[in-house]
């Protein structure tokens, strides 16, 4: 999948396409909360393989049972469509 900067209306309908994800000026976060550690740690590895399949790795935050997920595509400047795709495979793991 070749990445591409999102552009104004694509991002508007991010809203729809990946809920609870927030939108800030150059990338894409949500916040994860668990039960415990071991609970925060297993769904970080699963994300871990997703983003390895995609050579494109998020910055994030673990503290003990919360995880905070932000996308970018550091390389395009912004949000592009790999930061979709990534933050959907995401809510799909975590809805399980």
């Amino acid at each position: 999948m070749k990445p591409y900067l999102l552009q104004n209306g694509e991002l508007k309908e991010l809203f729809a396409k990946i809920p609870r994800w927030e939108i800030k000026s150059n990338f894409i976060e949500r916040e994860f909360n668990f039960s415990n550690f071991i609970e925060a740690f297993s769904f970080m590895t699963q994300i871990a393989l997703i983003c390895e399949k995609y050579n494109h790795h998020p910055n994030w935050d673990n503290v003990y049972s919360k995880v905070i997920i932000k996308l970018t595509t550091h390389d395009l400047g912004g949000i592009s469509n790999l930061d979709q795709t990534i933050a959907s495979e995401i809510n799909s793991i975590y809805d399980k």
